[in-house]
């Protein structure tokens, strides 16, 4: 059975025109979608807003129940989504199956939070009954980006409706199937009830509108720093909440102890996953500077080893970056920083959208690639040492999302880690992972905290009311 058939992808018509779902690695059009304009946003509001009271009253065992459904399906249809993921969005099949398996996940784990107790009994000074209950927002407005399509959706549109909430979903235009249609088909096959879940592909302009739109208390934007700051600052105008996952340039720290073989199949990882492009990519690596001239030449060698491609016809580590666009500004960052002093390793070149990774030596405070986050291929290099210029160095951004160290003692790195504001750290491992039973966020400009995983979502996506009831009404003084 085919779940993603084009001729039932959007049942509510969209007036924003049509647009070609573009292969990056070809430029083959794969199929059409439509588009949704603003006030195709505000229709879909208004439909989930009226749909989702029944909802919110629906027992929580049977919302659990269209859940598990969803990962079910995700499951059964792996090879079809996967196929989408490896080429709408340039994916390799491994990090298809990846976003697949955390797809699934994402749905069993909301599904226990349908069924899990919701308050508490409070004492008080008073006759009466005093509790607490978490109850839904409301309508969810979920803007998710191109690089992960599939989970940075499922994240939240998963815990949103299992707690009750409708959910209003802006994918990136360019990943629409895969992180968003994709979510509808599945949802519908799994009997979620009509009008809860609407999808409106489009720009930003779109965006702007599910900021605003009166229907919507809540938002959780996944994307870059520069628009989660517009975001925020018009939820924060409107008094809303709004869930801000946004950029990183996470650092990579191997101290003098580690492995050198070890610590480049780390780095390589958290440098070269999905060509760069995941908010958590290692966009500094930090080497003792005992380390450090052997930890570049292989790092440079693996780099040279692996095969850049077509992830959909062939065995390749890389695929292609998203967009030309994309492609410009990874090299134009990779230009910029050899212009200004650092040493190009290898790499830096491509055909088309396929960039081969980088590796850049001597990298400094005022090198590009060192001090912004690339979305690409690239891993700059830079000498520490001491613990304390490492901790210094790694926490000299204005990003805070992951960190890796890289140690044979672990209780050293772990107080290393202590010394570096992020909302993820990892010892022995990069700083590229999710797992969804995990809290998920970062600090600074890398957005408002964790919002995902367990108890975060039921504080993202519900509201908790304080509730009172006497035998008798209360007698007042007046």
């Amino acid at each position: 059975m085919t779940l993603l058939d084009p001729n039932t992808w959007q049942p509510v018509p969209l007036t924003g025109g049509d647009m070609p779902v573009v292969e990056p690695a070809t430029g083959e059009t794969l199929a059409t979608v439509s588009l949704a304009a603003p006030t195709d946003v505000a229709a879909a509001a208004r439909a989930a807003d009226k749909a989702r009271r029944d909802w919110a009253r629906t027992p929580g065992f049977l919302r659990a129940a269209v859940l598990r459904k969803a990962g079910d399906l995700f499951a059964a249809h792996a090879q079809e989504l996967r196929t989408w993921l490896v080429r709408e969005s340039g994916s390799v099949p491994g990090k298809a199956d990846f976003e697949l398996h955390v797809a699934a996940q994402e749905c069993y784990e909301a599904a226990a939070l349908a069924t899990r107790p919701t308050g508490q009994v409070l004492a008080g000074e008073e006759q009466r009954r005093s509790f607490t209950r978490r109850v839904p927002a409301g309508t969810v407005g979920v803007i998710a980006p191109f690089n992960a399509p599939l989970i940075l959706s499922i994240r939240s549109v998963a815990p949103a409706l299992a707690l009750g909430n409708a959910v209003v979903l802006k994918p990136d235009p360019r990943t629409a199937v895969c992180g968003g249609l994709a979510l509808a088909a599945v949802f519908a096959a799994a009997g979620l009830p009509e009008e809860l879940l609407h999808v409106v592909p489009g720009g930003a302009a779109v965006g702007q509108a599910l900021v605003a739109d009166a229907s919507v208390p809540v938002l959780s934007f996944t994307g870059s720093t520069a628009a989660g700051r517009a975001v925020g600052e018009s939820a924060g105008r409107l008094l809303k909440r709004a869930h801000l996952e946004l950029g990183g340039n996470s650092a990579l720290v191997v101290l003098e102890d580690a492995d050198v073989e070890a610590a480049v199949a780390q780095g390589s990882w958290g440098s070269y996953f999905h060509q760069g492009q995941i908010c958590m990519t290692t966009g500094r690596h930090l080497v003792h500077a005992s380390l450090y001239d052997a930890y570049v030449e292989a790092l440079a060698a693996k780099a040279d080893s692996l095969a850049v491609g077509d992830p959909y016809r062939d065995q390749v580590h890389l695929g292609p970056l998203i967009d030309a666009g994309q492609r410009v500004k990874v090299h134009g960052l990779v230009e910029s920083s050899t212009a200004g002093g650092a040493r190009l390793v290898t790499g830096g070149t491509y055909e088309e959208l396929f960039y081969r990774p980088t590796v850049i030596a001597g990298a400094g405070d005022r090198t590009p690639a060192y001090a912004e986050e690339v979305f690409g291929p690239v891993a700059p290099v830079r000498p520490f040492t001491s613990l304390d210029e490492a901790a210094a160095l790694a926490a000299d951004s204005a990003y805070g999302l992951s960190l890796g160290v890289v140690t044979r003692d672990t209780a050293r790195g772990l107080a290393l880690a202590d010394r570096i504001p992020t909302g993820i750290a990892h010892i022995n491992d990069q700083t590229v992972n999710d797992e969804a039973t995990a809290p998920f966020g970062g600090v600074a400009a890398s957005g408002t905290g964790a919002r995902f995983g367990g108890d975060a979502n039921l504080e993202a996506f519900t509201e908790l009311r304080w509730t009172t009831v006497r035998e008798s009404p209360a007698a007042h003084p007046f």
